[in-house]
């Protein structure tokens, strides 16, 4: 993979997403429910089994691609999802990344 861009069909890339309630980092070590939700240029929808980074506390949670999930180029949509024990619900704010053809 290049140092600065993601391509079509890369396989290892990591998402690392940091689950915040405003500016405080939500500490999801107790989340029952771990995800990385991604939304692709033509619409389609993928929800990936997230885990940690460390243990949780630091509110933050990876997923690495497994070489089928980039499959389209375009600009796209991710977001984490986690349900806490308590049964509180959480999602990080949306972001977006660009994902190049190759030649």
């Amino acid at each position: 993979m290049a140092a600065n861009e993601i391509h079509v069909d890369d396989l290892g890339t990591k998402f690392v997403v940091t689950i915040k309630d405003g500016a405080t980092i939500i500490n999801v070590s107790a989340a029952t429910t771990k995800e990385i939700l991604f939304k692709k240029p033509s619409g389609t929808k993928l929800t990936t089994t997230a885990s940690f980074e460390t243990d949780g506390s630091d509110g933050v949670i990876i997923y690495t691609t497994t070489g089928t999930e980039l499959d389209e180029a375009g600009t796209y949509k991710i977001q984490a999802h986690v349900i806490l024990t308590a049964g509180n619900e959480f999602h990080s704010d949306i972001s977006t990344f660009k994902v190049y053809r190759n030649i």
